[in-house]
């Protein structure tokens, strides 16, 4: 199963090409199983530039498969502890966000889709594993 962050969801919604956009397409043609984080969630409605884009966004996402952190307090502190690893080997994220997205992942088994290299660091310093560098 496989965890598409906002990254290439964002890009596939606004039509760009690279190459996690076509391993969505790849994985939408293929009907692999695929979610969400609420994370994700916010991240793409927070950029909908009308009522219209922000209704039409939030239906889309209301049809997907959601997998929210499932352990309470010891998630954020699994997030967080991710961000302390990072920071003691001098790398940082640019939102501690993707510490939570991973740690989602990380707990339901789930491959990371990403476009965002902040989510390669974190898998150095973590059990993240990234799909596309790893057989799905």
């Amino acid at each position: 199963m496989i965890l598409v962050d906002s990254s290439v969801l964002i890009d596939f919604l606004e039509g760009r090409e690279n190459s996690p956009v076509n391993r969505f397409i790849e994985i939408l043609d293929r009907g692999i199983p695929f979610g969400i984080s609420p994370i994700t969630i916010l991240e793409v409605l927070q950029g909908a530039a009308t009522d219209k884009d922000f209704s039409t966004l939030r239906d889309y996402l209301g049809t997907q498969t959601v997998y929210d952190l499932e352990g309470g307090l010891g998630s954020y502190a699994g997030a967080a502890k991710i961000f302390f690893n990072l920071r003691r080997k001098g790398m940082s994220v640019q939102s501690s966000m993707d510490c939570l997205i991973a740690q989602t992942a990380i707990e339901h088994g789930l491959l990371l889709l990403h476009n965002d290299s902040d989510f390669d660091r974190i898998a150095g310093v973590s059990a993240l594993k990234i799909y596309g560098t790893i057989k799905a």
